[in-house]
């Protein structure tokens, strides 16, 4: 009965991967005035963060506790304050995220679904 539930927390981790790796290509080659600026890129980066908070929500708590190194909490928080527009949406926060956040987060995915698909996890 866990078999399945094992592999459904792995495709939520190549989720995450690749709406991060979106995040990053849709504000490649833009400074922050330009992003904003942008409307669909803005658009489609929000909602790319909004569902890499969503996808984090499905990971296990053991398997956030063995990839303690990622923000699990800090995905999650941004993507309730942008679904839910607490106070606004800052678009120093979101740029700051989008900059300094998911190139790193990124990496990091890349190393629990490689620990994940070495079984290192349990």
């Amino acid at each position: 009965m866990s078999e399945p539930l094992e592999r459904e927390w792995r495709f939520y981790v190549t989720d995450m991967i690749a709406f991060a790796e979106k995040v990053v290509l849709y504000t490649d080659g833009l400074d922050q005035e330009k992003f904003v600026a942008i409307g669909l890129n803005y658009d489609a980066t929000v909602h790319n963060l909004i569902l890499l908070g969503e996808a984090a929500t499905h990971i296990p708590e053991r398997v956030r506790a063995f990839a303690g190194e990622i923000e699990w909490k800090q995905i999650v928080a941004t993507r309730n304050r942008l679904v839910h527009g607490y106070l606004g949406i800052k678009n120093d926060v979101v740029w700051d995220i989008i900059q300094n956040e998911c190139p790193l987060l990124i990496e990091q995915l890349y190393a629990l679904k490689k620990a994940a698909d070495e079984n290192q996890i349990r």
